[in-house]
């Protein structure tokens, strides 16, 4: 059974065109990463998936139903923590869980019992007492996360939950994460712009200007690039760019105050630019394919955080 089965999805703000024909299948118990820039059509899908959006055009079935005309099934079936907090800081950790399984009909041992074991699942048992307000920015990504969890849904939707989040809490999260589907077989549908979140997925899509642009696993996206990469930290962008084509037959992709060569057989074009050019660049990096690399073949831009705030980005033409 599919617990995401989405087909033909269009939505629009106005002019904004924010999913575009959008098809996307996600088995049960998979942990599906939705990877892409701010603005590119991951929080809209998230909020379509969760009924607090309508559809437009196109179909969309959640734990199959239809989330247009059973939206209370739907609902019953899907925990959902989008990035703006919903924790009350002023409440214990218990009392927030409480609260939240009150809303879903739980009460007395059924509910206790719950709030142990989500507690004991996130590794937060030993916070039930404290105020959420002294909590640290992992622990209550925590909470959250366990109070979702309460009425037991089959499918979680997490937006970006790793945001504000440093390295070690991040990593702690998603240990969480993976445990709780080895275990329940929960499924689990994350949108990042992280790279380092969207390794720990199954299967990924890229979500670009609305558009799932590529679909599969992080080891399948990377092989579109072929062989290694070459970074060039460039004196003069555009000169170096120019006799690289000229002088080299080498095409490079110019990312910012950088240029990019792609698919790379071997370290033997390190020592040509050496001899050919030397002087004209900082340093040289070669390595294998990442999943930006696959943004970046796809798109021709590095996949960025904030578009207003990101380097600006041109692909060269032979």
């Amino acid at each position: 059974m599919a617990a995401i089965a989405i087909a033909e999805l269009s939505h629009r703000y106005g002019s904004r065109q924010a999913l575009q024909s959008v098809s996307l299948t996600i088995p049960q118990g998979e942990i599906h990463g939705l990877l892409g820039p701010n603005g590119g059509g991951k929080s809209t899908l998230l909020r379509i998936l969760s009924t607090l959006l309508p559809v437009q055009s196109g179909q969309v079935q959640v734990c199959e139903h239809d989330v247009m005309t059973h939206p209370d099934a739907v609902r019953s079936r899907i925990g959902v923590t989008f990035q703006s907090p919903s924790l009350d800081i002023k409440l214990s950790v218990e009392e927030n869980l409480r609260y939240q399984g009150h809303l879903y009909g739980l009460f007395g041992t059924r509910l206790r019992e719950r709030m142990s074991q989500m507690m004991e699942a996130l590794n937060i048992a030993d916070r039930a007492q404290d105020i959420v307000q002294t909590l640290s920015g992992g622990l209550k990504r925590r909470v959250e996360i366990a109070k979702t969890l309460l009425h037991l849904p089959q499918l979680l939707l997490l937006d970006e939950p790793s945001t504000g989040l440093d390295p070690g809490a991040r990593h702690d999260l998603w240990t969480r994460l993976t445990t709780l589907r080895n275990e329940t077989g929960l499924t689990v549908l994350v949108t990042t712009h992280l790279m380092e979140e969207a390794e720990r997925c199954d299967r990924l899509g890229l979500l670009d200007h609305g558009q799932l642009i590529a679909e599969g696993t992080p080891d399948q996206l990377r092989t579109q690039v072929g062989g290694d990469s070459l970074t060039i930290d460039a004196i003069d962008v555009d000169a170096l760019q120019a006799k690289l084509r000229r002088e080299l037959q080498l095409e490079a992709i110019r990312l910012g105050d950088q240029l990019r060569i792609e698919n790379i057989t071997g370290p033997d074009v390190i020592v040509r630019l050496s001899q050919a050019f030397p002087g004209e660049f900082r340093a040289l990096t070669l390595g294998k394919p990442t999943l930006e690399d696959a943004f970046i073949r796809l798109t021709g831009r590095r996949l960025q955080d904030d578009e207003t705030a990101g380097l600006t980005v041109t692909a060269s033409h032979g």
